[in-house]
């Protein structure tokens, strides 16, 4: 009888959404693999964001409580790990190693992008104009989904 009830409260939870810092996670996914689809969490943070606070990686996110999802949010907002692991070391306008998450990290990729635009650099130009910045062949590959091929003729109707 016990196992039954324990099984039914093992489905409650794997059948939940938890939703941490404004994305919705399936109860079934295991901590780790979770809080990395959280945009601004990668892999590395997400494990160092488990060892900190001293979480078991391989449970499930449905069995967290309220008060453990709450800990991991104001953990990713602030994090205390290693300046190798966060995402804007040596911000532009502060100067400071921060880590940024969700819309935030949007906007300031958004905003950087707008400034690259503004002061004319080569990057700006190049995002301007929707090609590769980081010196790749532009020949063949970086193209995105444009247009059609040269080539591809339409078949035409045989009556």
């Amino acid at each position: 009888m016990e196992q039954k009830t324990q099984q039914k409260d093992s489905k409650r939870e794997e059948e939940r959404i938890v939703r941490i810092l404004s994305k919705d996670i399936e109860g079934k996914m295991k901590i780790y693999p979770g809080l990395a689809k959280i945009k601004g969490i990668s892999w590395s943070v997400s494990n160092a964001i488990c060892k900190a606070l001293g979480i078991d990686k391989n449970r499930k996110i449905g069995s967290l409580t309220d008060e453990e999802v709450e800990k991991i949010s104001e953990f990713a907002k602030n994090p205390k790990i290693p300046a190798y692991l966060l995402n804007r070391k040596a911000d532009f306008e502060t100067g400071k190693d921060i880590h940024l998450i969700g819309s935030d990290l949007e906007l300031r990729k958004e905003f950087d992008i707008k400034r690259l635009r503004k002061i004319k650099s080569y990057r700006g130009f190049r995002h301007a104009s929707g090609l590769p910045l980081r010196g790749q062949r532009t020949k063949s590959h970086f193209r995105k989904n444009k247009s059609k091929g040269v080539g591809i003729k339409k078949k035409k109707k045989s009556s």
